[in-house]
């Protein structure tokens, strides 16, 4: 991992098998997730984006699957044009979600890098604690 690494974790009263389906089915993360559209196949190597309207602004963020064990890991590449950042590989994070079944639900873990500082990091920990929050009030649901 390069860059400063922003950390969230999670226990959510659901098992894994729910926790992944909010994870990666495109109509859970809609409702978590700003009301994004979520499009992949979820292969290793293929591509991923997120669409919709952010304050008003079109948006298209996008990356690629780098690793899917079902109920277990999930990684990929993220990039936002809304960053400002240009699109080249030096601006992706990486975002490593992980699954842990745990005495009344499963533990969710996040680690997302290259934030370009510890504030950074501080910052997207926070939103991703945020994001964390809807996808329990979804996967419990």
């Amino acid at each position: 991992m390069k860059g400063h690494n922003a950390e969230a974790s999670i226990v959510i009263a659901a098992p894994p098998e729910r926790v992944w389906a909010a994870l990666t089915e495109p109509d859970d993360v809609r409702q978590y997730l700003m009301g994004t559209n979520l499009e992949t196949d979820w292969k290793p190597g293929s591509p991923i984006t997120w669409s919709g309207e952010w304050k008003g602004n079109q948006y298209t963020d996008k990356g690629e699957v780098i690793e899917v064990e079902e109920r277990r890991v999930l990684a990929y590449t993220h990039y936002s044009p809304l960053s400002g950042a240009e699109d080249s590989p030096e601006n992706y994070h990486t975002l490593w979600w992980s699954l842990e079944e745990v005495p009344g639900g499963t533990r969710l873990m996040l680690t997302q890098d290259n934030n370009s500082s510890q504030e950074e990091a501080d910052h997207n920990r926070e939103t991703w604690g945020q994001v964390m929050d809807g996808l329990k009030k979804v996967a419990e649901g």
